[in-house]
């Protein structure tokens, strides 16, 4: 699923292709990916109005319209939305395609079509749930690490279940989680209430770094994920943990293991990531 990194990208993408253009026409190619409101309401409420802005919120996308309505795109497993200017061909497995007053058009293609769309009123917004109850984001003002220590102390569970919780840390997922775990030298099992104030900065910190990194590069492209452009990301070169099992780890050659926490698999190397 693309996490923050990449819909970040994708938003930074797209901006320059889509802002101030006009919807001039609607296809909907698979109408149950829309989510709110009815297919015929979406299109009415989207249809010859402008993209004002683009904007991201955790995992989610957000073009805000001149008639302040919001069309939101979750992604979810492999979810796209590219840019294809006039007289190009429409990537595989679109579902819905926004044509643009220039004559470009952008696409939302989905191969397993678990994402969804929203076309909503200010007033709707709470409706999306998963919206509604973000935490602050890495790299964000209200991202402290006074923040980070207070919702870790005295919780039980899992920290690699913690991270991974949007209503704590809005943005990370399975990748970048593994990443700042392994940063941070924290094991994926240990308890949120049981990081030190010491292993809290590292984590603070790592959780920053490599949502920066993973912007930096474009976002991390194993099969489905693309940028605005359709072009891939570079972030898998970089990875210290997820993904690498059974490669040796690049800070002191243990080999890298997989567990599951919370039913997630999971990447650790047991030399640096100790369970204490």
């Amino acid at each position: 699923m693309p996490e923050m990194p990449e819909i970040e990208t994708i938003r930074r993408s797209l901006e320059p292709h889509i802002k101030g253009k006009k919807i001039k026409k609607i296809d909907l190619l698979l109408e149950r990916q829309i989510q709110w409101p009815t297919p015929g309401e979406f299109v009415f409420r989207l249809l010859f109005h402008t993209i004002e802005e683009l904007e991201r919120r955790g995992k989610y996308l957000i073009l805000k319209m001149d008639n302040n309505i919001s069309l939101i795109f979750h992604l979810r497993m492999t979810g796209q939305v590219c840019y294809c200017p006039p007289n190009t061909p429409m990537p595989g497995h679109a579902r819905i395609i926004f044509d643009l007053s220039d004559g470009s058009s952008l696409v939302f293609a989905d191969t397993r079509t678990f994402g969804t769309l929203y076309a909503m009123k200010p007033e709707e917004l709470p409706q999306i749930k998963g919206l509604a109850e973000l935490g602050p984001e890495p790299l964000s003002a209200e991202f402290t690490l006074e923040y980070l220590e207070k919702i870790l102390a005295g919780k039980g569970g899992r920290i690699k279940s913690f991270l991974l919780d949007q209503s704590n840390i809005a943005g990370l997922g399975n990748i970048y989680v593994d990443e700042a775990l392994f940063l941070a030298g924290i094991h994926p099992m240990r308890s949120p209430g049981s990081i030190t104030g010491e292993e809290a900065e590292k984590l603070f910190a790592s959780v920053n770094k490599v949502i920066a990194d993973g912007i930096n590069d474009g976002g991390t492209t194993f099969r489905d994920y693309r940028d605005g452009n359709g072009d891939k990301g570079s972030h898998q070169d970089n990875l210290f943990a997820y993904g690498r099992d059974g490669e040796p780890c690049r800070n002191c050659g243990t080999i890298i293991e997989k567990i599951r926490v919370g039913g997630r698999g999971t990447h650790y190397c047991p030399v640096c990531q100790v369970l204490e």
